[in-house]
């Protein structure tokens, strides 16, 4: 409702729609925009209430599609047995449900289950509510122990 006010969504929790959100008036930088569940931000809330205010989505942006250019960048984490092919196998998920990849880490560990693999992708959403469907697909793959967004 404000115009001209400077907003940045938080690299953090990286929020987006419809996630509950808040704000958070920084220094110099215009109100950095949080998930409600985000600890960096219950953390800054509790030292500076006073810098908390209110947002919401704007409706007539949030949920366009790549014709919109409206996307978010989202993390989710994977754990997973790891084996050859691993990594290809949850790109396919993402492939295969058009969701557009971003940024990759991956971290394997030789461990007493033979070998643990810990990813993070870095996925483009129009709705955050779609990455609860796509999660339980990338789940599903062999080896895989979890997958959840960070």
């Amino acid at each position: 409702g404000i115009d001209s006010l400077l907003t940045q969504l938080a690299k953090c929790c990286k929020p987006a729609p419809p996630d509950a959100i808040v704000g958070f008036v920084t220094k110099g930088k215009g109100v950095s925009i949080h998930r409600s569940d985000c600890s960096n931000f219950r953390n800054m809330a509790s030292g500076s209430p006073d810098r908390v205010i209110d947002v919401a989505w704007n409706a007539s942006k949030a949920g366009n599609g790549p014709a919109g250019g409206v996307v978010y960048p989202v993390d989710v984490s994977v754990e997973a047995a790891d084996r050859q092919g691993l990594l290809r196998d949850i790109s396919e998920v993402f492939t295969r449900e058009k969701m557009n990849v971003i940024g990759v880490q991956t971290q394997s560990v030789k461990d007493n289950r033979g070998g643990t693999a810990w990813m993070t992708f870095t996925v483009e959403v129009t709705q955050s509510s779609r990455l609860a469907q796509v999660l339980g697909l990338v789940a599903e793959v062999a080896g895989v122990r979890s997958a959840r967004r960070r």
